[in-house]
């Protein structure tokens, strides 16, 4: 019997109102070329991306996978066709036969967590699941308090809580590894409530607005498995004898362990420090730091899609800039079209900004970081350096946006020419509905970040016209972009340096940047613990 194989027909060019049938009809031309048939059924779009080089020609770019295919040529021959074969990857669960003297636990609830929470009671594992925050609606409240009041709850925030910090910004799930769980992760997405498009989007997101109830279902049916969810419930730090945890400090005491993933996203500080005292093994990382700048939706359309800026099918602009120095690069990060600018602190005394964007992204600004990079030189090279290099930051901002979480903000006119005098006019910052106050970033950012920054601009503007326009806004600071440390572990196992049940994943251990990336990194851990142990009965 033939083996049955499926292959990408890959950058087929269609007019933006082409429709799905005409790319299947265009890949199954294409595969007639190599005298291999196939019927339109077995076609699905497997990426949709615009190609917006032309104003007067703007065309979407599809890749077609199709399945079900015998005799397939050899790879060679296949790519000189513009066609690749094609497999996915399901996670295959291999239980182990090591006994679990206690159930295993997840700490954090964040895409990491969820996923590898979720692999874990699929297979009979039942994990305790902390979470140092609340729920969504707690969420939701906590929120709404920093916005219209300007108090801020340390443990229930933007960063921390159900979902964790994506929940609570675009849901973006571009990522940039190649990974065969990759379409896996999309799929049980969308099992869980995200809409359809996000399988072939080239720059796929959800929004705040259906991520949050994505978020509920999947912990619904972790806890429907077995698996017991703890809110409000701080990790303080391991229990452990000879390289082995035994169980966890917690805000609600000490609790038994019979293996630990930590996936506590990349603005857990104090559970860093709790894992260094407890002789865990970090290393400090490069990152980035900048601000948040906002132009009006409709001028980032206009820019990057000329006459057809406002057609239908093609939604409101995305872009992505960077700009290499000799020494450091600057790049935009976090693009959120029809988005807002919104409070991330969760320390008291920082003002730190992100993006969120709702699912139809119809908000009047869109947003984006400008961050550039810092080196570990630039801090130390320490874990302690890391964290108060970036808090240095946020408490500067604090204190030059005038208190009570109000944000520093410039016109982009006034900083590229050294002024601090024009307040927002066609452009008004959305972040807390204009909670703003006029201020140098100088006040608050390195000065190197500053000047690295303006020159990126300048570059920017030369991309996208109007991107350095003066009446564009900066909002700072933007602090958060990646975890500053390392849990060191080892690539085989999982397994923390020195430990033989600690699985440290995600973002807050320095393995991940992104929603998609974190939850595969979950359930690679998951599956690691699984291949080691039995589920504790």
């Amino acid at each position: 019997m033939p083996t049955v194989s499926s292959v990408i027909v890959n950058n087929i060019r269609l007019p933006i109102d082409a429709s799905f049938k005409e790319a299947f009809s265009v890949a199954r031309d294409r595969l007639s070329e190599l005298n291999i048939s196939c019927s339109l059924e077995n076609c699905k779009i497997y990426k949709k991306s615009v190609d917006a080089r032309e104003k007067n020609n703007i065309t979407f770019v599809y890749s077609v996978c199709v399945t079900g295919l015998s005799h397939l040529p050899n790879e060679k021959r296949l790519s000189q066709h513009g066609i690749a074969s094609y497999s996915e990857a399901k996670p295959q669960a291999v239980i182990g036969e090591e006994k679990l003297f206690e159930r295993p636990v997840v700490v954090g609830t964040g895409p990491c967590g969820l996923f590898a929470a979720l692999l874990l009671a699929e297979n009979g594992y039942m994990p305790l699941v902390l979470e140092r925050g609340g729920s969504i609606t707690e969420r939701k409240r906590a929120v709404d308090a920093l916005n219209k009041f300007g108090i801020l709850d340390e443990d229930t925030n933007i960063q921390f809580g159900a979902g964790g910090a994506g929940t609570f910004s675009d849901g973006k799930l571009v990522t940039r590894i190649n990974d065969p769980f990759s379409s896996y992760v999309l799929d049980r997405l969308i099992e869980f409530g995200a809409p359809e498009e996000i399988r072939y989007a080239a720059k796929p997101h959800i929004g705040t607005d259906i991520l949050t109830g994505i978020v509920e279902k999947i912990l619904d049916r972790i806890a429907s498995l077995g698996a017991q969810i703890m809110y409000h419930t701080k990790f303080l730090g391991l229990i452990s004898e000879g390289g082995r945890v035994k169980g966890i400090r917690t805000s609600k005491g000490e609790m038994p362990a019979g293996a630990v993933i930590l996936a506590v996203g990349h603005s857990a500080r104090d559970t860093y420090l709790s894992l260094m005292n407890d002789g865990t093994e970090l290393l400090a990382k490069p990152f980035s730091v900048g601000m948040r700048i906002e132009h009006l939706t409709e001028d980032i359309d206009k820019a990057m899609y000329g006459s057809f800026a406002g057609h239908e099918a093609l939604g409101h602009a995305e872009y992505a800039l960077s700009y290499n120095t000799k020494v450091r690069g600057v790049y935009t990060f976090c693009m959120c079209p029809g988005g807002v600018v919104v409070p991330a602190a969760s320390e008291a005394g920082g003002v730190v900004v992100n993006g969120m964007s709702e699912h139809k992204r119809d908000g009047r600004n869109s947003n984006s970081a400008v961050v550039c990079s810092i080196f570990r030189e630039d801090y130390g090279a320490t874990p302690l350096g890391a964290i108060e290099f970036q808090r240095k930051i946020e408490r500067a901002a604090f204190k030059h946006g005038g208190g009570n979480y109000t944000a520093p903000m410039i016109t982009v006119g006034d900083f590229l020419n050294d002024k601090k005098e024009k307040e927002p006019g066609r452009v008004m910052p959305s972040y807390r509905n204009g909670q703003v106050r006029l201020a140098s970033p100088y006040d608050y950012l390195p000065g190197f970040v500053c000047d690295n920054i303006k020159n990126a601009l300048l570059s920017f503007d030369k991309k996208i016209s109007g991107f350095g326009a003066a009446d564009a806004v900066l909002t700072g600071a933007e602090t958060r972009t990646s975890s500053p440390v390392r849990i060191l572990r080892d690539n085989e196992t999982g397994l923390a340096a020195g430990y033989g049940n600690f699985y440290p994943a995600g973002e807050g251990a320095g393995y991940a940047g992104g929603i998609t990336s974190a939850a595969i990194d979950g359930m690679r851990a998951a599956l690691k613990l699984i291949k080691k142990y039995k589920p504790f009965r």
